[in-house]
């Protein structure tokens, strides 16, 4: 025997009706199209065993900034912004990541990166739709 509670599945927002006119979305090309410059431009000449752990923090900080900082060029009003950078010694290692989200129509995320035969940097840009 069924009982039906009254409940039903909420209405997707992606499928409700706006009487608003569509917000503009996050570029992620013209930011993707940065990063794969940036990345290099940075971390070519870089050497891990010659690192001092402070050069590896201004690295990490330079980056993530300037990629904020890009990301709010590009779209500077309606979204949040985070960007997380990694560098980590290249030791031949097998890594995996994953990222798990409730997005709505608008939110992005860009994922790029770069190695070399000393060491290996993940940009992570994410861009959710403030409300």
């Amino acid at each position: 025997m069924t009982t039906n509670l009254g409940l039903r599945s909420p209405i997707s927002r992606s499928g409700a009706v706006s009487p608003q006119a569509p917000r503009p979305g996050f570029d992620t090309e013209v930011l993707r199209a940065y990063v794969k410059k940036l990345l290099p431009a940075t971390l070519s000449h870089a050497v891990w065993p010659h690192i001092e752990r402070d050069q590896v923090k201004a690295w990490m900080k330079e980056i993530g900034e300037r990629v904020k900082e890009r990301m709010v060029e590009i779209q500077p009003h309606g979204f949040k912004y985070m960007v997380l950078v990694q560098i980590t010694e290249n030791l031949g290692q097998g890594g995996r990541s994953h990222l798990v989200s409730h997005w709505e129509d608008g939110d992005v995320c860009l994922n790029e990166l770069f190695f070399n035969d000393s060491l290996f940097c993940t940009c992570t840009a994410i861009a959710v739709r403030a409300s």
